[in-house]
C-alpha cells in the first residue's frame, strides 16, 4: 500500500508529500523485535510450566526417590554406628583370645578427626609429635635391620644346617589343618592327651612328600597306634615323622630328596579319618611343625593355619 501522507511547509506555505523518517522506521523495527522476543520468552515459560520433557520427568522422579530415602538415612547411620562399635568390641575379644593380651591402643594422632581442628593446634605440638614418631620409627627400623643382619650372618655361617622347611603335602589349605602340638582331646578315649604333631586332613591316597633331604631311618607297618609310619633323618639332628600312611614307597636306609613322594596319606592304625600326622624333632626335642612351614604358604594362609592348629581341640588320632 502506498504511503499518501502529506505535510505543510511553513516556510513556503506549501503542501507537499511527506518524506521517509528513518528514526521512525528504526523505532518500529526495534519495537517489533522486542515484541517478538517478549512473546517468545512468555511462550517458553508457559511451555516449561505446563509441559515437561522425558528427561525432566525422569529427574523429578529420581529426586522424589532420593527425598524419600533421605528421611531414613539418619536412623540407618545411627544403626551402623552401633554395629561398628559392637564389631570393635568383638574384635578386641578375638584379639585377646588369639594373642592373650590387650589389643594395642590406637594412635591418638592417627585419626583424621585430629585435623578437623588443626588450626587450633599449636605448630610446636605437631612438630614435637612428628619428631617423636620419626625417632620411634627409626628405632624400630634399626631393630629390624639388626635382626636381618643376625639372620644373614647365621645363614652364611658354614656350620648352619637348615631345618626341614617344606610342607609334606601339595596345595594344602588352612581349612585342612587339624589339631597341632600340645594337650588335645583323643577322639577314641575322649580324654586329654599329648599330641606330638599336627594333623592335615586330606583324602586317602594323597601323595606325601619328604620335607627336606635326608635318609629314611625307619619304616613301620602296623594296624595299631600311629599305623604305617616313615621317619626321615636330616642334617643338623632333625627328624621328620609321617604317620597313618596308606602305601609306603621308600625303604629304610634310602636317601631321599626334598619333595620326593615317600608315601600316600591314609587312616592306618588308630585314625578317626583319613589324614597325615606330621611331626618334627631335633634330637630328642619335639618341635612344632608349624614353625617350619611358613615359607611354603602365604602369610595370611600361615596365620590361619596356626590359628586352626591351636584352637582345634580334638585330634584325628
Amino acid at each position: 500500500m502506498a504511503d499518501n501522507r502529506y505535510e505543510l511547509d511553513l516556510r513556503n506555505f506549501d503542501i507537499r508529500k511527506a518524506g521517509h523518517d528513518i528514526s521512525r522506521a528504526v523505532w518500529k523495527a526495534v519495537r517489533f523485535i522486542l515484541t517478538v522476543v517478549s512473546l517468545t520468552v512468555v511462550g517458553y515459560v508457559l511451555f516449561a510450566l505446563f509441559y515437561s520433557t522425558d528427561e525432566e520427568k525422569r529427574l523429578k522422579e529420581e529426586n522424589s526417590r532420593y527425598e524419600a530415602l533421605y528421611h531414613g538415612l539418619p536412623a540407618k547411620l545411627d544403626k551402623i554406628g552401633e554395629d561398628l562399635e559392637r564389631l570393635s568390641r568383638k574384635d578386641d575379644i578375638i584379639y585377646k583370645d588369639i594373642f592373650h593380651s590387650d589389643p594395642p591402643s590406637a594412635d591418638p594422632m592417627s585419626s583424621l578427626s585430629i585435623f578437623f581442628g588443626s588450626d587450633s593446634i599449636p605448630d610446636a605440638k605437631l612438630v614435637f609429635y612428628t619428631a617423636e614418631k620419626a625417632e620411634r620409627l627409626a628405632a624400630e627400623a634399626a631393630g629390624v635391620d639388626s635382626l636381618f643382619r643376625k639372620i644373614a650372618s647365621a645363614l652364611s655361617s658354614p656350620g648352619l644346617e637348615m631345618p626341614p622347611m617344606a610342607l609334606p603335602l601339595d596345595s594344602i589349605s588352612y581349612t585342612q589343618t587339624g589339631a597341632g602340638t600340645g594337650t588335645k582331646i583323643n577322639p577314641f578315649y575322649t580324654t586329654e592327651a599329648s599330641h606330638q604333631g599336627v594333623d592335615f586332613i586330606v583324602a586317602q591316597g594323597t601323595p606325601v612328600k619328604a620335607a627336606a633331604d635326608g635318609v629314611v631311618s625307619s619304616v613301620q607297618h602296623s594296624r595299631k597306634g600311629d599305623g604305617n609310619t616313615v621317619t626321615i633323618k636330616h642334617k643338623g639332628g632333625y627328624r621328620t615323622r609321617y604317620a597313618h600312611l596308606q602305601d609306603i614307597s621308600v625303604s629304610q636306609g634310602q636317601s631321599v630328596r626334598k619333595g620326593r613322594v615317600i608315601a600316600t596319606a591314609g587312616m592306618s592304625g588308630n585314625s578317626y579319618a583319613p589324614h597325615l600326622h606330621y611331626e618334627v624333632w631335633r634330637d630328642s626335642t619335639l618341635l612344632d611343625p608349624l614353625n617350619y612351614i611358613f615359607a611354603s604358604v602365604s602369610p595370611e594362609e600361615y596365620s590361619n593355619m596356626v590359628y586352626m592348629a591351636r584352637h582345634t581341640r580334638q585330634t584325628m588320632d
